[in-house]
């Protein structure tokens, strides 16, 4: 077994990695794919991990880097209950130090022994706004038997929770921007749209809406496609 100070070497080398990630050539999910290949160099029991994030009460796995957290993380969605959950609403780090002696979440340590999974640890992400999240490490065929080996675990995750966390606030953010773009794009035209409408049948900018929007159900089209077509062609209903 490796020395302490051994392990707080590797932990430190992998997070130094970690930090050298550039968002713009990586995926939440290559990221997290990245965690998981560190955390097996530093982390006994083959361990595999995954993001839950909290979002207006509705938990979702965001990434995961095998199967196994994706199943796990599952049974406790559908249960309600477990340390992923914990971690994400509490705020504070859950841990299952062995899935044969569960202290609590019994229903999902069960399921996990099933699965053959020896612990858990959740580690919660940085509050966002209505989000919050956790890092949740499985280890596979493997029970963290000691407190040595369990504080080395959520010291790598206490590390590898920051990278997780901004890439996932960086794929939001630029998710917000596109729809952002989108809307403005959708809300240009639908202007120009009235306008022509307004000038040509001269009518109110309501009742320029209202048409673009009678046209649109009738002919179960977005309003925005319906502007585009007659901005590009004069026509309000395709041919």
């Amino acid at each position: 077994m490796n020395s302490p100070d051994d392990d707080a070497v590797a932990v430190q080398t992998a997070f130094d990695e970690l930090g050298r990630l550039s968002f713009a050539e990586h995926s939440l999910e290559s990221v997290l794919q990245r965690v998981t290949a560190l955390a097996t160099q530093v982390l006994p029991g083959e361990p595999v991990t995954s993001v839950t994030i909290v979002d207006r009460g509705k938990p979702v796995t965001v990434a995961s880097s095998g199967e196994l957290a994706q199943r796990l993380d599952e049974v406790q969605y559908q249960l309600g209950s477990g340390p992923c959950l914990a971690a994400a609403e509490s705020g504070r780090r859950s841990e299952m130090v062995d899935t044969r002696a569960p202290a609590e979440w019994a229903e999902f340590a069960e399921r996990a022994v099933e699965q053959g999974c020896g612990s858990v640890l959740s580690f919660p992400l940085p509050v966002q706004e209505l989000v919050s999240g956790a890092l949740n490490v499985y280890a596979r065929e493997f029970t963290v038997s000691d407190r040595r080996t369990l504080d080395l675990v959520a010291r790598f995750a206490a590390y590898a929770v920051v990278p997780v966390s901004n890439m996932y606030l960086y794929e939001s953010a630029v998710e917000r921007a596109g729809h952002l773009q989108t809307a403005l794009d959708s809300r240009a035209v639908i202007d120009q749209a009235k306008g022509i409408l307004m000038e040509r049948f001269k009518l109110t900018a309501d009742q320029a809406f209202q048409v673009l929007t009678r046209v649109s159900m009738e002919s179960n089209t977005k309003v925005r496609d319906v502007a585009e077509r007659f901005v590009g062609t004069g026509q309000l209903r395709p041919d």
